[in-house]
């Protein structure tokens, strides 16, 4: 973020800059004062345990030789907290003729028979458990779809980026991670005239030439001759390539061992998989599951399910994939810092918020200042930041309730709409494609307009949209439907922007990472079945190249034809059982009223989140619009108790905002501590972030005192209240304002780069409204009223609401003074400094 320019504005900008913005460093570069904690494994056991699930059972018990068992062990430490010891200590079974273990506890059956585990640790403390093996001398047949698919997915052959895309590679196609095993069988045994397998010379199989890197193979080579995963294949082929029938059982569910844990720092945790089936059956799947962490800074995990924390505290989410199912292993990282004293707590947000820091150890920054508080909530709730004489005026106040009166105001105000419509108005894809748009476009941004200022309830807000019918004279919320104009968008979108879930991959096969299958997919679009469109009554404008439609529900049967299946699906919720509706009824508002149900698992969560990420600049659950079980939330007491609030206030958007402003929680400095540099998701301080495109645009014409027209738009039209993106000028494109393709906020680009750098340093744009005629540093180089001193101080609270720092008015004053023979080109170079300032760019 340093710019590095040249000139004679050179030594003014580094000069303004200079320590002002330091606080603004996200921690690049920087480390944590803090050393270390001592690891826990140094310290003595009282006791071990042998997992996974200690205590629960007495037994390891394998059947057949393709079964192995991932041990789990645990030192429980004298003040009872948990360390992991699985790498740690010394196995040894009793009969080694029966069972094997590795130094990093992986069993392997040999041959049938009971034995013993001993397990010992570097303290000398010991523990056992009986280990049981059967079915070694009588194995069952092997299992395709149970045993086979499954090594095609761990060594990633049917992932999207190899045989599992639509076209396969290289003449050979797999199902997208063996989501279709049947279809995988069909490919691999009796395609090419079953030329890739060789039951009478298994190790002759182009299946296992080519994985061994015998023959040539664009993959490489995947797995070894003495491998688990080559002998399985290899005894499969030599069965006769057994597929298995419909009776056979099939994963259920899977479970992470252990399922939580408090780790320090750099520790590591094994992690054990465990696969139930659907006739109770369990098997471990550790080595065959697939394991990704949902916060790579803060945790790795490699491929044997072996987690690492890093060098960051605070909560992370290791999940784990298999057959389609999956689960989360979650870390807790303390810092460990003892906590004398927390920020009052003012509402349920300050006490989930301080509570988790003060678990994980992590002292929160102060309360910011009040200069600091007033731009910030000016900016988070309108868009704008205060006048001078507002600044002045708050300043000023001794009431200690300002902050609270303040955020009142803000939120009854029309700038507070012209924000939040700009916000809705983007991610519900409204804009004009065509000059006749324009009409419909404008209707539905006033009706998102008012219904934000009016303060509607949100349930009542998105279920006028997905119901809306009509056309846009009448009811403005059908423009949605122009971009939104297929089942599947609407589908994807409505699941997205309102349920906070991104379920497009079931469109087409089960959701990798979730539990969504196609058949939820296509319950959810039957809702959508019977929207129809159609041109409407030709009158004023016209209906050539109109796209607005009329929007009406078709009578009749509302179901969805899963493409896959075939099977015509019955409307229903995610989570729900399929609803019986009648013809007449239109089955958007069956969907409405289940968005609306107080016990809705999503609706108001993913509201919440999204607000959360306006004001903190990062969800509770990060994506905010991705919030599946193996990505969980980084605080779950705050966005439980926050959608709690939310739907007990009768999903009142204004009170939400006046919740989460109000809290202690957002109104912590910026500035960071000695400990909390390095905290990115447990809010213990204000995580500054970059002014969106409009919301620049429009302070840097108030501290410039200039303005700017937009076409068709009135005179005073500021941009964040323009309509239409595709309508705005370059500023805001190279500053990054979507431009309304999509239902996701991630469309708004809020990283920095040069072409910005250099516009506001260089454009024509930018310094002919610094030096205009009735420019801000015009007027206050005119002004022969008052000292220079005065004036410093008026521009500072325009520029940065607050008043100027002695060393900055002291350079200042001294750069006006060797310009007074041109006191405005001196205001002009100043205001140009501040305005490239990090201060200024940022809402700190």
């Amino acid at each position: 973020m340093d710019f590095r320019i040249t000139g004679s504005r050179t030594p003014l900008i580094l000069m303004l800059c200079g320590v002002l913005t330091l606080f603004l460093v996200s921690g690049s570069g920087a480390t944590n004062a803090l050393a270390a904690p001592a690891a826990d494994a140094k310290v003595d056991f009282k006791e071990i345990q042998i997992g996974p699930h200690p205590g629960e059972k007495e037994l390891l018990s394998l059947r057949g030789p393709d079964s192995r068992q991932q041990v789990v062990v645990t030192g429980v430490l004298m003040n009872g907290k948990l360390h992991d010891l699985t790498r740690d200590v010394t196995y040894s079974i009793a009969n080694q003729d029966i069972a094997s273990i590795s130094n990093d506890g992986y069993i392997t059956p040999l041959k049938d028979g009971k034995t013993q585990l001993t397990v010992t640790a570097k303290n000398g403390k010991t523990a056992t458990i009986p280990v049981s093996i059967e079915g070694i001398a009588t194995p069952d047949a092997i299992n395709f779809k149970n045993q086979v698919v499954p090594i095609f997915t761990k060594l990633t052959c049917n992932s999207g980026g190899c045989h599992g895309k639509a076209s396969g590679q290289n003449g050979f196609k797999l199902s997208l991670l063996g989501f279709y095993p049947e279809d995988d069988y069909e490919f691999l045994v009796k395609e090419g005239r079953g030329r890739r397998l060789f039951p009478t010379s298994p190790s002759e199989s182009l299946l296992l030439t080519k994985g061994t890197g015998v023959t040539p193979h664009g993959g490489g080579k995947l797995i070894k001759p003495d491998s688990y995963e080559y002998r399985l294949l290899y005894r499969w082929i030599e069965q006769g390539m057994p597929y298995g029938s419909d009776k056979d059982r099939t994963v259920a569910s899977i479970e992470c061992f252990p399922a939580t844990r408090t780790m320090g720092q750099e520790a590591e945790q094994q992690i054990s998989v465990i696969a139930t089936y659907s006739d109770g059956s369990t098997e471990d799947v550790t080595r065959m599951a697939l394991f990704e962490a949902n916060d790579s800074e803060m945790a790795e995990v490699n491929k044997t399910g072996l987690v690492k924390t890093l060098n960051l505290s605070g909560e992370v989410a290791i999940m784990a994939r298999y057959q389609g199912q999956v689960s989360t292993f979650r870390a807790t990282i303390p810092l460990g810092i003892e906590i004398a004293k927390l920020p009052e707590s003012k509402n349920l947000i300050d006490e989930a918020v301080f509570n988790k820091l003060k678990v994980l150890g992590i002292p929160p920054s102060p309360v910011a200042n009040d200069s600091t508080f007033m731009r910030r909530v000016y900016i988070d709730i309108t868009g704008t930041t205060p006048s001078e004489e507002e600044v002045k005026a708050f300043l000023a106040d001794k009431d200690p309730a300002k902050r609270d009166k303040l955020i009142d105001r803000l939120i009854d105000s029309p700038a507070y709409a012209d924000y939040f419509a700009n916000k809705w108005n983007m991610v519900l894809r409204n804009k004009k494609l065509q000059p006749v748009d324009i009409a419909g476009t404008n209707a539905f941004y006033q009706w998102i307009w008012n219904s934000l200022y009016e303060n509607k309830p949100y349930n009542q807000f998105v279920g006028e949209i997905l119901s809306a019918s009509g056309e846009f004279r009448q009811n403005p919320a059908v423009v949605w439907y122009r971009e939104v104009n297929t089942v599947e968008e609407q589908v994807e979108d409505t699941a997205q922007l309102f349920l906070g879930l991104r379920i497009q991959c079931a469109r087409c096969h089960h959701h990798p990472f979730e539990k969504w299958s196609q058949n939820d997919y296509y319950g959810l679009a039957a809702f959508f079945s019977r929207v129809g469109t159609k041109d409407p009554t030709a009158g004023s404008i016209g209906t050539r190249g109109f796209r607005d439609k009329r929007v009406f529900h078709r009578e009749g049967a509302a179901t969805a034809k899963n493409i896959r299946s075939g099977e015509n699906l019955k409307p229903t919720a995610l989570g729900m059982q399929p609803l019986d509706l009648s013809p007449e009824r239109d089955p958007r508002v069956a969907l409405v009223q289940w968005l609306s149900r107080t016990d809705n698992p999503f609706f108001a969560k993913a509201l919440v989140n999204r607000y959360w990420k306006h004001f903190f600049g990062r969800g509770i659950v990060e994506p905010e619009d991705d919030m599946r079980a193996t990505n969980p939330p980084a605080n779950p007491e705050l966005l439980d108790g926050l959608a709690k609030h939310f739907v007990e206030s009768g999903f009142d958007l204004k009170e939400l905002v006046r919740a989460i402003c109000r809290s202690n929680a957002y109104q912590l400095s910026s500035l960071p501590n000695e400990y909390n540099l390095k905290d990115k998701q447990n809010f213990s301080r204000y995580y500054p972030k970059r002014l969106t495109a409009e919301v620049l645009y429009d302070v840097f014409h108030q501290v410039t005192n200039s303005t700017q027209r937009f076409s068709g738009l009135p005179a005073e039209t500021k941009a964040i209240q323009i309509t239409d993106a595709t309508s705005a000028p370059y500023f805001l494109k190279v500053f990054g304002q979507p431009q309304a393709d999509t239902a996701c906020e991630c469309e708004r680009s809020q990283s920095a780069n040069l072409a910005q750098s250099l516009h506001l340093l260089n454009s024509k744009e930018v310094q002919d409204k610094i030096t205009g005629g009735s420019s801000r540093a015009a007027m206050l180089a005119k002004d022969t009223k008052r000292s220079n001193e005065e004036k410093v101080k008026e521009l500072y609270r325009w520029v940065y609401s607050r008043a100027p720092q002695e060393q900055e008015m002291k350079f200042a004053l001294s750069y006006i003074e060797r310009h007074k023979e041109k006191p405005q080109i001196a205001y002009e170079d100043i205001i140009w400094a501040l305005i490239n300032t990090k201060e200024f760019l940022f809402n700190h």
